[in-house]
């Protein structure tokens, strides 16, 4: 691994129209957070980009239905977003908003270079209007049959079953996804991203350069995409909530959301970098550095097809490195749905299950959707944590600081000479930060969770073939090794869990008085093998890391979401 890498890092902006749920932390946000948390470790320069999406239609609507301005809508909602990411340990470096001047005034010159560029051409087109509600529809509020598969709630603009692409005029039996009514159709005009003229740089980007690289499910909807032929897309809509088109004669039209939003990762970095006295352009325009996007499989077009396409023809910026897209998460066996209340609810999680933010990110990284849906049901979770963060990682931290606490008062004995099942569990240990290295490398974040958890397997096997509270009486010395190497194992896993699990991390940390040591805890000093603690230092006292949940707790989730069903 290359250090010093500088990396441009975001999470998909959130839609500012409700709270966090557990589908949107497996799919772009505990994925990027751990990614970036081990870059900082291994002493990358990382700058971790998101903010809140705050313009479109569904703002609009969401007002309405509410009797409250969009101004109102996003306030609270970003408010609430941005707090539960605090709550929850998502290390943005960066926490922006669509809506800020800033971002307005970036989206605005973005579009005007591409216009002076000649990448637009201005259509004049009939589009769904919908009577009732007096206002265009755009893609995202036409419902209706897919023309290839039959999927009877296709939008206007993607299919999310099949993941094809067409017009919302190609739906077969097209309804308003707000009054329900067959919309009628009214002439209008619109700049469109010539898209098609990208078709070739796209193919040779995607198809032949990431083939091997990108993941097979980003790889296979671009191909799909690609293979069908690319057209002109509008990157305008008539609304009033959003940044105004900056040029004559578009008096009542605002950049199309999904123009609008992914520019909005520039904005961000702009007032991060403005606000730390850095360079932002070094993060976008720079050849050395990697762009990554995390995000869920519903935006890989956005941000595989028509954002790069948008960076191309800017001119001046790079494009993204890789895009690990996961698949959905489902719950309890069916698709998570926000109208029908079938989620499990951030803010909510964390007021049911106070100091428990590590419990979700393990059970939600070590079951995630990384290459099909995957389901989150309330007894897994409950599994992996009595069965796994209590049973296997607290018990073994717990059991090596009881008996340093009962054996040395405390205070780390003195390393004697290695037996061979010593040398043997330090290869072991050092076999499993390099799997964990090598799997976060590739994002295989399951895999890399999985094999950080086997180090505290193997910590525990260790004490268990040693026995050190049967030989203490006879053979001390040989304890003092023991404790050592299992406090060692101890630090292994209070560094290699800060991206896993790093409010357990920190607990670690403290307790092993990891700062108080010679030897620097970091990435490196790890890999190279090293013993990280100092003989004769004192730690602190023993901690449960994690407790005990009981059938009750789970139960009341379970009828909690059968009672909203």
């Amino acid at each position: 691994m290359e250090s010093n890498q500088r990396y441009t890092i975001t999470s998909a902006l959130p839609y500012t129209n409700g709270p966090l749920h557990i589908g949107h932390l497996a799919g772009a946000y505990i994925p990027a957070d751990i990614f970036v948390r081990f870059k900082r470790l291994s002493g990358n320069d990382v700058a971790y980009i998101c903010g809140s999406d705050e313009h479109g239609v569904a703002i609009s609507i969401k007002a309405k239905s509410e009797d409250k301005t969009p101004k109102e809508i996003i306030d609270k909602y970003h408010n609430l977003i941005k707090d539960s990411f605090e709550s929850f340990g998502i290390s943005f470096d960066n926490y922006s908003r669509t809506s800020s001047k800033i971002h307005h005034q970036t989206a605005s010159d973005f579009f005007l270079k591409l216009f002076e560029n000649g990448s637009f051409e201005e259509i004049t087109s009939e589009q769904f209007y919908d009577q009732e509600d007096g206002q265009f529809l755009p893609d995202r509020f036409i419902i209706g049959t897919c023309p290839k598969c039959g999927f009877e709630e296709s939008y206007g603009d993607q299919c999310e079953k099949c993941g094809t692409s067409h017009n919302s005029s190609d739906l077969i039996n097209p309804r308003s996804s707000i009054s329900g009514n067959k919309p009628s159709l009214k002439s209008t005009n619109h700049w469109y991203l010539k898209l098609d003229e990208f078709q070739g740089f796209l193919e040779q980007w995607i198809l032949k350069e990431n083939k091997d690289y990108w993941k097979s499910n980003v790889y296979g909807q671009c191909k799909s995409w690609l293979d069908d032929g690319l057209k002109p897309r509008a990157v305008t809509r008539d609304l009033d909530w959003g940044v105004p088109v900056p040029v004559k004669g578009a008096d009542g039209k605002v950049l199309y959301v999904w123009f609008d939003a992914p520019i909005g990762y520039i904005s961000s970095t702009k007032e991060w970098a403005h606000e730390n006295k850095k360079d932002w352009k070094k993060y976008w325009k720079d050849d050395k550095t990697q762009l990554i996007h995390f995000i869920g499989k519903d935006n890989i077009v956005f941000h595989c097809i028509i954002f790069p396409s948008m960076l191309k023809a800017h001119g001046d910026f790079i494009v993204p490195k890789n895009v690990p897209a996961n698949e959905f998460l489902n719950l309890e066996g069916s698709k998570i749905s926000t109208s029908k209340n079938w989620a499990v609810w951030l803010p909510e999680y964390l007021k049911d299950f106070p100091d428990k933010q590590d419990v979700l990110r393990y059970v939600l990284t070590i079951n995630a959707p990384e290459n099909k849906d995957n389901d989150f049901t309330w007894k897994d979770f409950q599994n992996r944590n009595n069965g796994e963060l209590v049973s296997i990682l607290g018990n073994f931290i717990n059991r090596v600081v009881v008996l340093t606490k009962k054996y040395y008062q405390s205070i780390i004995p003195t390393k004697n000479k290695l037996f061979d099942s010593d040398k043997l569990v330090l290869k072991l240990v050092n076999q499993s930060i390099i799997n964990v290295e090598s799997h976060l490398n590739n994002f295989k974040f399951r895999d890399a969770c999985s094999e950080f958890m086997n180090i505290a397997r193997i910590g525990n096997k260790y004490l268990a073939d040693e026995e050190p509270w049967k030989i203490i009486k006879d053979n001390p010395e040989r304890v003092k090794t023991i404790i050592f190497v299992s406090l060692h194992i101890s630090s292994v896993l209070g560094i290699v869990s800060e991206p896993f699990l790093p409010f357990t991390s920190k607990k670690i940390k403290s307790i092993l008085q990891s700062d108080n040591h010679e030897m620097k805890w970091s990435w490196d000093n790890l890999k190279n093998n090293d013993f990280l603690i100092s003989e004769n230092l004192k730690i602190n006292e023993p901690e449960l890391l994690f407790s005990r949940i009981e059938d009750s707790e789970i139960q009341k989730q379970i009828d909690k979401l059968n009672k909203n069903n």
